[in-house]
This record gives structure tokens, C-alpha cells and sequence, in this order.
């Protein structure tokens, strides 16, 4: 799910393209009420418009556009976001807050978690109905092809685990030469070192990340 996906997140976490999602991204976002947790987070550091506004170097109207679902982000928006408001970005796309308790449990049915389409990936985070959760799991389909897709390196706070769950991946880290992983192949990393991953099957990969904040 990636400086940011803070990102997951996840995430200075994504360095995705500054171009808009062709997909219908508008209403997928508006479906998990983005705009209202980006409102519930500010509010929680107690901050105004102006003040988030000059954090995340978002324009003030952008952001109450954002918080009204008015405005769909793109991810370069999202990634602002997350470092301005010094959170990763999968915590953007959990559901309000709720108190811990023993015992808690939720089942996401193969293909019913709650999207969130990029330039690179198509995110779809697990577990979403728990809030306050120490790990952020979530599946990607990962679309790009090239390094180059990434103006920057993917970081955030964390540690993450990626297990590739389909086709065939190149995973680059900014420590180490990149590596080719295939089904069942995985890799625990510092989320604070740049990463970043791309397809290099014919089809489009598929992969489990599990982000630990």
C-alpha cells in the first residue's frame, strides 16, 4: 500500500504520478469517506484550515474541497497530505477511531475490501471495519512498469512486510540493487528507506503488504 503510504502508509510514501487517475478514482475515494477522516485527523492535531493548509502545502480551498467531498486527491496530493499531517497514508483510508478491545475480529471476503486506485497501484485495504489497528494490511495490484513512474522514492514511518501473492515483481530499495520476486517470495524492510515496485510479468502483479507503524 506507499516518502509518505508517512504510507502505508503507506506512506513520504508513494511517489506517484502527478497525472489524475483515468479510472472513476472520484467516487471510489468518496466511498471511503476520505474527505471525512482527512477532517477527523486535522481536527485531532487541532488544527484550522490555514493552519493544515500551511503543513501540507495544499491550497486552504483544496483542502475543504477535499474534506467536503468535493475533490477527489491524486496521490501527490494524498502523499502532502500524509507528511503534513505526519501520519502514514493507509491511516487516511482506515474508518474513525474507535477504543480497543479484547477480542476484536473482522473478515474481508476475497475482492469486498475497500479500494483506492493510483497511477501505480490499485490499492485494496483489508480489515477496514477495525480502526486503531497496529498493522495496516492491504493488497495492491501493481500497474507500473518502470521506475521511472516514481517522481521519488517511496518512504514513511515503519517497518513493512511484502509477500508477492501473483505474478512477478522488481522490488527496489535505496540501500540495496534491486531484486526479482515471485509468488510466495517476500521481503520485511525499513518503511523509512526509499522503496518502490514494479510489475515485470505480463500480467499485472498482485501482493500482500502489512505496514507496522
Amino acid at each position: 500500500m506507499p516518502d509518505s503510504d508517512n504510507p502505508s502508509s503507506m506512506l513520504d510514501r508513494e511517489r506517484e504520478l502527478q497525472r489524475e487517475n483515468a479510472r472513476d478514482t472520484e467516487n471510489q475515494v468518496t466511498d471511503l469517506q476520505l474527505g471525512k477522516r482527512v477532517r477527523e485527523i486535522r481536527l485531532s492535531h487541532n488544527l484550522t484550515l490555514e493552519e493544515a493548509s500551511q503543513r501540507t502545502g495544499l491550497a486552504r480551498s483544496t483542502l475543504s474541497k477535499i474534506e467536503n467531498e468535493q475533490l477527489s486527491p491524486t496521490f501527490q496530493a494524498v502523499q502532502k497530505l500524509a507528511k503534513g499531517l505526519d501520519i502514514d497514508i493507509p491511516q487516511l483510508f482506515a474508518t474513525a477511531t474507535e477504543s480497543r478491545s479484547a477480542g476484536r475480529r473482522d473478515i474481508t471476503r476475497a475482492g469486498e475490501g475497500r479500494t483506492h486506485p493510483t497511477p501505480t497501484y490499485e490499492h485494496e485495504m483489508l480489515a477496514s471495519a477495525l480502526t486503531n489497528k497496529r498493522m495496516l494490511p492491504y493488497k495492491s495490484t501493481v500497474r507500473s512498469r518502470t521506475f521511472d513512474d516514481y517522481p521519488s522514492w517511496v518512504r514513511h514511518e515503519g517497518e513493512e512486510f511484502l509477500l508477492v501473492l501473483s505474478g512477478r515483481v522488481r522490488f527496489y530499495s535505496e540501500f540495496y540493487e534491486p531484486v526479482e520476486l515471485g509468488v510466495g517470495d517476500s521481503s520485511y524492510y525499513d518503511a523509512s528507506m526509499g522503496h518502490a515496485l514494479i510489475s515485470i510479468s505480463d500480467e499485472d502483479a498482485e501482493v500482500l503488504w502489512v505496514t507496522a507503524s
